[in-house]
């Protein structure tokens, strides 16, 4: 299979970190956003939503969304739980990833880092702060009780989350107040298959 995808992207980031936590072998075929690269004919007739990640398989089917690919993916795992109520509770994570976190967090570092903080969109990287910590405060009280967002074992929920609450300080979000998510943060990264974001 090939994945497309920018490494630095968060989005992007969880599927690699899946590939390796569950040694998938696949292809990683990297897309340079900021030169056009997903608004190009030939990517469009693949995804045209024109975003990364993109995951084709094999047989040259298409999935798109970080977290679809991700279910998708750790279908059968030990990282998807087989229990309705917990597998809905990792999903409940992902919508929040995608409704309450991303929109803040990733966008503010996507300013920050993507554009170098372009004085026209520093108003909008600071609107942005409020809602990325309250999404981070959402997840500090989760992580205070349980080592993991959905109770004691890791699963693609963690992943999910993880892919840009790690790197959350590049979009100017202090984390020292959150003293679970730093140790949830060691605790993913000790993994022995962890990899890197880049």
């Amino acid at each position: 299979m090939k994945i497309y995808g920018d490494i630095r992207s968060g989005n992007c980031y969880k599927i690699k970190l899946l590939t390796a936590l569950l040694d998938i072998p696949h292809d990683w075929v990297h897309m340079d956003i900021m030169a056009g690269a997903t608004r190009t004919a030939e990517f469009l007739a693949m995804n045209p939503n024109g975003k990364i990640p993109l995951l084709e398989l094999d047989d040259g089917r298409y999935l798109a969304e970080s977290n679809a690919i991700l279910n998708y993916l750790a279908a059968g795992s030990d990282l998807l739980p087989a229990d309705d109520y917990a597998r809905a509770q990792v999903l409940q994570w992902q919508f929040f990833e995608q409704y309450s976190h991303e929109p803040y967090v990733a966008v503010a570092r996507f300013i920050a880092k993507y554009l170098g903080m372009p004085a026209a969109r520093k108003a909008e990287f600071e609107s942005k702060q409020l809602g990325g910590h309250k999404a981070l405060a959402v997840m500090e009280q989760q992580l205070a009780r349980t080592p993991y967002l959905v109770g004691q074992r890791l699963s693609i929920a963690d992943i999910s989350l993880y892919g840009y609450t790690h790197v959350a300080h590049e979009g100017g979000f202090d984390l020292s107040g959150y003293p679970a998510i730093n140790v949830w943060l060691g605790r993913i990264a000790s993994h022995p298959k962890y990899v890197g974001m880049e």
